[in-house]
């Protein structure tokens, strides 16, 4: 263990003068490499190598040393090894496989950032803070989150139960869910009433703002007319690549005519280099319709980049529950062809200058998420109106007449969503509401 010793301290001694150029002892410059904590970490090394219940090879040890002490910093700092690095390409590829969820690690559980729209976690009724506290029979407690992520992976088709709490809930909630290789679609549209488009982005990719782009003059062309006003749906959104969430964000923003410096979002750190602004450069191609956002607790990171941009520019009404408040920023350190660190660098700040880290996004408009029962058909025959009674007086106003028939046809065309999605429905409500100021004040 002598040479072990010596190879390490002599590899840290030899790096010192790079730390501590410049450098004092004083407690304000902290350059300097510790070497009382150097010693007690050898001396750790030493014990675990002479006296552990089974053999060590050092690799395995300095590994998982590197990885003790990055996820002692933060929930999203992490050294990623050849198989974390695969996935991690993987997943911002938009296909991967799994049952579909963000999740992260809360108080030694797995806590769900947020369920991926069409993914067997989605249909199987996960939500957004849910807590995962077994894996079939497995706890989850004392699990790291890699080895967590693990479990939850497998062949296309096998299943695993998940244990789950949920606020609100007394008892804890077994859900199976079948695992599937999730294809990621980032934009869906459609239309949800005469004149008035939605546009759900479920995460952020390389190709989102095009999709984004794509999916609203598609919009434009089903309506067979300009809109008078758009809902971007950033529900369960857990975020994805910084770049996708700006260039979403500068397709609704006009960079000629709006403050802050322009900014979308800027980073800053410890560091004066880690500052780094995004700015509009676009025109907004909605021509500046009314727009609402919706977002909840499953809203985090990039999605609250463009929350956050759209309110502070006073371009979009916020509407739903406060987002998650994953405001921080990781840069991606390639090590090696098969290694990389990640780390936490600066901290994401709205054009504001609102911090989202740990905060979130507060809503212009709260609505709790509500879950709306279908209502059963029922026999109009056994109620009587006036037209029933006998003798009664006819109505000779044929535009009336014509006018309920219109309102029966848009009735009709409602949106299945609508029927249940109760945040979606008061979203639609104050669009109208917005949509018809607007053209009172034209």
């Amino acid at each position: 263990m002598l040479c072990l010793r010596f190879a390490l301290i002599s590899f840290l001694l030899a790096a010192a003068p790079v730390f501590a150029a410049n450098n004092n002892n004083s407690p304000e410059n902290n350059g300097a490499l510790p070497m009382a904590e150097l010693q007690q970490f050898t001396d750790i090394l030493d014990e675990v190598k002479d006296n552990y219940v089974s053999e060590v090879d050092d690799k395995t040890l300095f590994e998982n040393a590197i990885k003790g002490m990055l996820s002692g910093l933060d929930p999203h700092s992490a050294y990623l090894d050849a198989e974390d690095f695969d996935d991690l390409k993987v997943s911002t590829s938009g296909k991967f496989g799994g049952l579909g969820i963000e999740v992260s690690m809360d108080n030694g559980l797995i806590k769900v950032i947020s369920p991926i729209d069409d993914t067997p976690a989605s249909r199987a009724g996960i939500k957004a803070g849910d807590l995962i506290v077994r894996l079939n029979e497995t706890p989850v407690k004392g699990l790291s989150l890699k080895d967590a992520v693990n479990m939850m992976r497998g062949e296309k088709g096998s299943s695993i139960q998940l244990t789950i709490l949920r606020e609100g809930m007394d008892k804890p909630l077994k859900l199976n869910v079948t695992r599937d290789v999730i294809n990621v679609v980032s934009v869906k549209q459609k239309i949800l009433a005469p004149n008035y488009g939605y546009l759900r982005i479920t995460n952020f990719q390389n190709h989102t703002a095009d999709d984004a782009r794509k999916g609203f003059m598609k919009l434009q062309k089903d309506n067979k007319s300009a809109l008078k006003g758009l809902i971007i749906d950033l529900r369960n959104n857990p975020g994805g690549i910084l770049e996708g969430a700006v260039d979403v964000s500068n397709l609704f923003l006009d960079s000629r005519n709006i403050g802050y410096d322009k900014l979308i979002v800027y980073t800053q750190g410890r560091e004066p280099a880690s500052r780094m602004d995004e700015k509009a450069n676009g025109n907004d191609i909605s021509k500046d319709i009314p727009i609402v956002v919706l977002v909840n607790q499953g809203s985090a990171s990039a999605a609250e980049i463009v929350a956050g941009a759209l309110q502070d520019h006073h371009r979009a009404i916020l509407l739903g529950t406060k987002t998650f408040g994953k405001g921080s920023v990781q840069t991606v350190l390639p090590l090696s062809e098969h290694s990389a660190l990640k780390l936490t660098t600066a901290l994401y700040y709205t054009p504001k200058g609102r911090s989202i880290q740990a905060e979130g996004i507060e809503p212009d408009v709260l609505v709790k998420d509500l879950t709306i029962p279908t209502q059963p058909k029922v026999d109009t025959d056994i109620y009587v109106s006036e037209s029933d009674l006998q003798g009664h007086l006819r109505n000779n106003d044929k535009s009336a007449k014509k006018a309920n028939t219109d309102d029966d046809k848009d009735l009709d065309k409602t949106d299945e969503q609508l029927k249940t999605d109760y945040q979606l429905q008061e979203g639609l409500n104050l669009l109208k509401g917005l949509t018809a100021y607007t053209e009172k004040l034209q």
